[in-house]
Parts: structure tokens; sequence; C-alpha cells
């Protein structure tokens, strides 16, 4: 079983990677890599339920 997230007003470690390109998740609103870990705008914790839904290949499309 894994630990529950942290509270919604820390950042997700991604946004420590890229200090300069830090954006609210499209999810919870976490401080988190404005682009995501590979091109997703989710925290990791709002993407864990989105890779056990659809697997490890789930991609960000932009509606542009």
């Amino acid at each position: 079983m894994t630990s529950p997230p942290p509270r919604v007003t820390e950042p997700d470690p991604s946004a420590a990677r890229a200090p300069g390109l830090v954006g609210p998740c499209a999810g919870c609103q976490r401080p988190t890599h404005k682009y995501g870990a590979g091109g997703r705008p989710l925290c990791q914790w709002c993407m864990d339920p989105v890779v056990a839904r659809y697997g490890s290949t789930v991609r960000y499309v932009s509606a542009r």
C-alpha cells in the first residue's frame, strides 16, 4: 500500500527539477513542473490513477 499524498500546499517533487517552470497541476492545483513529467500537466499523485487506467504510455494531447 502506498502512503497518502502530502497536503496540496506541498509541491510535487518534479517542481524542484525545474524551478523556473512551476505551475499548477491540472487536477489538484498542487505546484508541479509546468509541463509535468514527460509532458503531462499532472502531479505524480493525480497521474497515478490515470496510468492505472490507461497504462504508462498515456500522453497529454493539446486541444489547440
